[in-house]
This record gives C-alpha cells, structure tokens and sequence, in this order.
C-alpha cells in the first residue's frame, strides 16, 4: 500500500536578530505526516494531528527573540507512523531536519538532519497538543518542544559562542521531566545514541570543543565567504580540527555524530575546489572522525571539474 501523505508548511520564522520588538515565530518549517498500511480512519485523524502540530509549531513563541525573514531556519519534520495499537497510540519515527542561511548570500547550510527513531505517542483527535515547560504532559508534545529547542540551540550557536546554551536548558529540563516517562529515548541507560546524550554531549566539557568549532564553522567559515572564499575555509577547516580534538579526546560522540551527518555532503563538496594540500588534509581528518564513510571522502581528491563547488556562496 502506497504511503499516505500529509504535507504542510508551517510559517514559522527563526533568525538572529537581538530585538524583541515586533515579536515574531521561529521557524519556517515544512512537515510530513507519513502512514504507510493505516486505515482510512486513522489518516483521518493524522490529518487533525497535522493541524494540531501546525497549531503547536507556527503559533508559539518560542524565544523572546524576534527575527529578520531572510535569517529564518528552513525546518522541516517528517514523521513516519508505522503502527496503531490500542485504539490511540502511535510508534513512528521522527526526521528533524534545520538549515541556516549564509550571509548576504542565497546559500543555506544544514544545522541538523537526525532520524529520531524512539518515537511513541498517544493522540486522541482533537485533543489539545498542550506544552508548559518543566512538565512533562505528553511524549508527542515533549518530543516536539525538544526538538524546537534544540534546532535553537543549534542555530544561536553559529552567531555567538556557546550562544545557544539557553536553549539547550531548556532541552535538557524537558530530559530532567521525562525520567520517569514509559516511552524510550529520554534515558541514558537506553542506548548511546538518544536524546539524552545528545544534550548531554552539548553540556559535556569534554566535548566544548565540539560548539567552539560549530561556531567557528558558520560564523567565522562560511558567513566569510561572500568577502574571501580562501579564508573562510581556511576556518571551516580549523572548525573540522577542533571536532578532531574532541574525538580524540573522548571518541564516539552522539553529537559529532549528527554534526558530521549535517555536514559530510557539504564538506566535500567545498574542498572539491581546494588546494590539494587541503585536500590531503581534510581527507585525513574526515576519514579519522568518520571512518566508515572514507570512500565517500575520497572523492575530494577527484580532479576538479573547474565549474566552481556547489557550496561557494558566492
């Protein structure tokens, strides 16, 4: 059976500006609602989910921050729903996706693409998706409001040093709350690779070189670019030496997991143009951080086309 799909585009708009006035939503976000094998009546209630999630979204402030259009983060959720059971729980997965744009440029860069796989939730239609910070009221809405808080996090990381602690708190309180929750991915003894060690990694001083380099990555790599293509990777380079410094300090990091999944494609495709000396030493950095995928990597040293690489923002 073909896949039914709910496609919706939320209008929430994110950036970076410091102002509070002329308050605004964060995000620009597209959401799918996929459910493969359910009945007719159950894509009936997904549909009201969708709405609902809309609502949750597009209509919430966030933050106290109001931002630009043009600095929004492109977010886009695809939520795959592969059973029913009961008459009102849901198993699904989760695909949380987040781009930012370059400065003064049409290019943007991924921020985050995880595939969240511990996703169960109960959902009576029309019910209120309701939120309120340190409780935990539902799976579906927790799930939701981490997510929101991380794409945040993740983004006023790129602006400012550690910019996005605030955000990641606020990550981590809805961790805190979701303890004693029957549903998985809240708890550490659940796996390495959840989201509580995904905000854990953000906390952990083990791997602050992980957010010093992702600032150093956007900020001073590519939103330089525009003005000097060389030295901006000079520092996206620097960026990939400070990931190599926490790896090497504590290897296996959920968090530079989903920095290297956000960014290999692009990665390679900015030091296709480069200067084999960098070649050479990108390669090695990226086949000792991501040593399953160094195939894939190989493809840097490749001849040049000399059309340019897709990711210079210029």
């Amino acid at each position: 059976m073909r896949a039914y799909i709910i496609i919706l585009s939320l209008g929430v708009l994110l950036a970076n500006s410091l102002s509070v006035k002329g308050q605004t939503n964060e995000f620009n976000c597209m959401v799918q609602i996929s459910s493969p094998g359910l009945s007719e009546a159950d894509r009936t209630i997904l549909q009201t989910l969708q709405s609902s999630i809309y609502e949750f979204m597009n209509g919430r402030q966030w933050s106290t921050y109001s931002f630009k259009p043009e600095e929004r983060i492109e977010a886009s959720l695809l939520i795959t729903v592969s059973s029913k059971s009961g008459s009102d729980d849901y198993t699904a997965t989760i695909q949380v996706q987040a781009r930012r744009p370059v400065f003064q440029t049409s290019y943007s860069t991924t921020l985050l693409n995880i595939n969240d796989k511990d996703f169960k939730f109960n959902y009576v239609e029309h019910q209120p998706l309701d939120y309120v910070d340190n409780t935990f009221s539902s799976n579906l809405t927790s799930v939701l409001a981490y997510y929101a808080y991380i794409i945040l996090g993740m983004d006023f990381d790129t602006f400012s040093p550690m910019g996005g602690t605030p955000f990641y708190e606020k990550a981590q309180a809805i961790v805190n709350t979701a303890q004693s929750a029957s549903e998985s991915g809240w708890k550490s003894f659940e796996g390495q690779k959840n989201r509580y060690w995904l905000v854990e990694n953000l906390f952990n001083t083990t791997y602050r070189s992980l957010r010093e380099g992702y600032y150093v990555y956007h900020r001073k790599g590519f939103d330089s670019m525009i003005e000097n293509m060389e030295m901006g990777r000079s520092e996206v380079t620097r960026a990939l030496e400070l990931f190599q410094k926490a790896h090497r300090e504590r290897p296996g990091s959920y968090l530079l997991q989903q920095i290297i999944t956000a960014k290999s494609d692009e990665i390679i495709n900015l030091y296709s143009e480069a200067p084999q000396m960098d070649k050479t030493k990108v390669i090695n950095i990226m086949n000792e951080l991501d040593p399953s995928n160094a195939a894939k990597y190989r493809k840097i040293s490749q001849p040049s086309s000399g059309t340019g690489s897709s990711v210079n923002p210029k």
